[in-house]
């Protein structure tokens, strides 16, 4: 008789468990989704403009090969932790380009990349019209654009590099 309680007892530990699990889940699973709420998909828009680098830029409509355009700021934690992914990504594949958003002028955003030793792709947007026009509301924002110039993936926050590795190479085969 007396393992009987302590089976209930653990019955019932195990079930608030498993509901402390799901009610985690569900929270972390709407958040996820109102982040995401505004942000394009189907078709890549317009990313058009001048890097760090002063060199032309422009998201080909059906790019040769998986593109990661990536949306990050100089006053973000998170994207600071993430810096070092996306600089691993932009090394070994060139259809990257990120974009600086509400970050400042251009020589300061190109100053924070100095301090930081980051060397990455940037267009910046100081006013936010890019981000808008893709319906980036936080960073850091991930796209991975499709060779058919579809949107395959969209991540906000923090995402590892074999993770973006992975999309990557889903998005191209």
């Amino acid at each position: 008789m007396s393992e009987q309680p302590t089976s209930k007892s653990q019955l019932s530990k195990w079930r608030r468990y498993a509901i402390n699990a799901l009610v985690i889940i569900v929270v972390v699973t709407g958040f996820r989704l109102w982040q995401q709420r505004d942000m394009v998909s189907g078709v890549a828009p317009v990313l058009k403009g001048v890097t760090l680098t002063q060199q032309l830029y422009e998201l080909p409509a059906h790019p040769d090969k998986p593109t990661l355009v990536h949306f990050w700021a100089t006053w973000c934690g998170v994207c600071r932790a993430e810096q070092g992914n996306i600089a691993a990504i932009a090394h070994d594949y060139p259809n990257t380009i990120t974009v600086a958003m509400n970050s400042g002028l251009t020589n300061e955003v190109t100053q924070y990349m100095k301090e930081q030793g980051i060397a990455f792709p940037t267009v910046n947007d100081p006013d936010g019209s890019i981000s808008e026009a893709w319906g980036v509301h936080a960073v850091p924002a991930s796209f991975i654009i499709a060779p058919d110039g579809q949107i395959q993936f969209v991540e906000v926050g923090y995402t590892t590099e074999l993770g973006l590795r992975l999309r990557l190479w889903w998005a191209g085969i």
